[in-house]
């Protein structure tokens, strides 16, 4: 295997297709509810694909998961199955929020 800088550039194994990021909120001042929910795709030192989910009360750090997967389609799939779940709940973007509360 070859280590020089063209060779480098050329492999896209330990590469993810396309960024997966999601933050969202859910809110409720009469129940005194502010939670958050954010998640990432990324690759490990390892070449594994990973997928970070952080919960928790806004303005902590909340709690920290990490699935490790060995084909991305399976970290885009629990993505994907956990967006919605979310969605369900009522957790939305930040943005929405803001503007909902004005």
């Amino acid at each position: 295997m070859s280590l020089d800088v063209a060779a480098l550039c050329d492999d896209h194994a330990g590469m993810i297709s396309q960024p997966y990021q999601l933050y969202v909120e859910r809110t409720d001042p009469a129940k005194n509810m502010a939670r958050f929910y954010a998640m990432q795709i990324s690759v490990s030192l390892f070449g594994e694909t990973c997928l970070t989910r952080r919960w928790g009360r806004i303005g902590t750090s909340g709690q920290t998961k990490v699935h490790h997967f060995q084909r991305e389609e399976e970290a885009v799939s629990l993505f994907l199955d956990l967006t919605r779940q979310k969605r369900t709940r009522g957790y939305r973007p930040r943005a929405a929020n803001h503007r909902a509360m004005r």
